[in-house]
């Protein structure tokens, strides 16, 4: 169900699913941070970066073979993410899980703008590129000095390096364990933004549909996922969210 038009009126049926809902996923993807103005990795470089394809920077191979472009690179898009704020499909986000029993957000996105909304539990299925680490593995503690890129560990002396998922890198246990127990318990998932096409994560949706939930998809474009979902939501999720939420607090308010 979708339409190119404007979305104002939803579905009965599927305000009755939220209402009636024991557990909702949402999982979002870089097109609700691209409403931010956070560039996709789809998107054009620019600058000084345009020459290079973010596939070739974002890799374990790429920081051994040049660990200062690959650092300065990171610095470069924190500066953007530090510039930006959230938009009102995050914080739609953190409103809706005021009215319902239970919500679980996981995200695709790195750049930290979900718990800037208010939501304070966030699966960073990706990690955080405000974080760092150290290469030796453990936590990073401290920077020695504030000049060389990248930076050394004030523990051990070992390089830093963003705290995020690269591609070539597995998913850490512990987070795709906590995505999965939730993807396995809920009854209600939102794709929101999601191009649906980086696994493991393109497959919370299909797993939650097996096992029997609601599959709601929020998206200016089909995606490989749109023929399986229940409720298509074509749109922005900046646009679509705000009005989903009212929807559900005027039902909320006449039960």
């Amino acid at each position: 169900m979708g339409s190119d038009r404007e979305i104002d009126v939803f579905p009965p049926a599927l305000i009755d699913a939220l209402v009636d809902s024991r557990h909702i996923v949402v999982m979002t993807g870089s097109g609700t941070s691209a409403e931010s103005g956070i560039p996709t990795f789809r998107d054009a470089q620019t600058g000084l970066w345009a020459k290079y394809r973010p596939e070739d920077l974002a890799t374990p191979e790429a920081f051994a073979r040049n660990p200062q472009l690959v650092s300065d690179w990171y610095e470069w898009r924190r500066q953007l993410v530090s510039k930006t704020d959230p938009n009102p499909g995050h914080t739609a986000i953190a409103a809706l899980t005021k009215l319902v029993k239970q919500l679980t957000l996981i995200t695709q996105n790195v750049d930290g703008l979900h718990q800037r909304a208010g939501n304070d539990d966030v699966i960073e299925f990706h990690g955080n590129i405000m974080l760092s680490r150290c290469t030796d593995g453990h936590p990073a503690t401290g920077i020695q000095g504030d000049t060389e890129s990248p930076p050394r560990c004030e523990q051990c002396g070992a390089m830093i390096r963003p705290a995020v998922v690269w591609f070539g890198e597995s998913i850490p246990a512990a987070v795709l364990q906590r995505a999965l127990a939730a993807v396995e318990t809920c009854d209600v998932f939102f794709a929101i933004g999601t191009s649906a096409q980086v696994q493991p994560a393109a497959g919370l949706a299909l797993l939650a549909k097996q096992n029997g939930a609601t599959l709601i998809e929020i998206n200016p474009a089909e995606t490989p996922l749109t023929d399986d979902c229940d409720y298509i939501l074509k749109g922005p999720s900046g646009a679509i969210l705000p009005k989903l939420v009212s929807a559900l607090k005027q039902t909320s308010d006449h039960a």
